[in-house]
């Protein structure tokens, strides 16, 4: 008698799991997909960005705005400004007025209070926006850090809205075929970083 009872409690357990694995599931695939849901909320896929954000190191944001001869009275505009190094460091060094544009809400909120935490704000814009659709006409400089395509896809806009003079600097990544005006390397933690530069004819 008590090998039968033994026999049926396992048989009964099975039985039980067959029957209601199905609702236990249904519930749990249904509270992951809630949790998905809300921890997504409010956030910015990179799937819309063109170019996923990887800031750039200090040292290569202070070699591109050197290079591109900033000085007092020009306009910088960074086209993807992530956190908004470029455009403060620009103001905080050469008091200029700058300009900085991103497609995602999280990278603007911090370029923004990078300006406040810096005391620049007033010289500091930053705007969530498309790169492609932004007016760069009043831009002396407009730094880069994009890949090749949109850089290449940008040359249009950049050639017809800058004035003759300006300058554009790129971190990483050239503009095919047009040679830039100069070239240089910058080593950080053991590591190079190429910066080019062209000027509107």
């Amino acid at each position: 008698m008590k090998n039968a009872v033994y026999v049926k409690k396992p048989v009964l357990f099975l039985l039980f799991f067959i029957f209601c694995l199905p609702f236990y599931a249904s519930e749990t695939v249904g509270e992951t997909l809630k949790f998905e849901a809300a921890s997504s909320y409010g956030s910015f896929s990179e799937i819309e960005l063109d170019v996923p954000y990887y800031p750039t190191p200090q040292p290569v944001v202070e070699e591109m705005l050197k290079l591109a001869e900033v000085q007092k009275g020009d306009v910088v505009y960074d086209l993807g400004c992530g956190d908004g190094r470029i455009v403060v460091t620009a103001a905080k060094k050469y008091g200029v007025r700058a300009y900085g544009v991103d497609l995602d809400p999280v990278r603007v909120q911090e370029a923004r209070e990078n300006a406040t935490e810096n005391g620049v704000e007033d010289l500091v814009t930053i705007e969530r926006g498309d790169i492609f659709e932004t007016d760069v006409s009043e831009a002396s400089v407009v730094a880069l850090y994009l890949y090749p395509s949109v850089n290449l896809k940008l040359k249009p806009t950049l050639l017809d809205q800058l004035k003759p003079g300006s300058r554009i600097v790129s971190h990483a990544f050239d503009m095919g075929d047009w040679e830039p005006e100069k070239e240089v390397t910058v080593w950080h933690n053991g590591a190079p970083y190429v910066i080019y530069l062209w000027r509107i004819p």
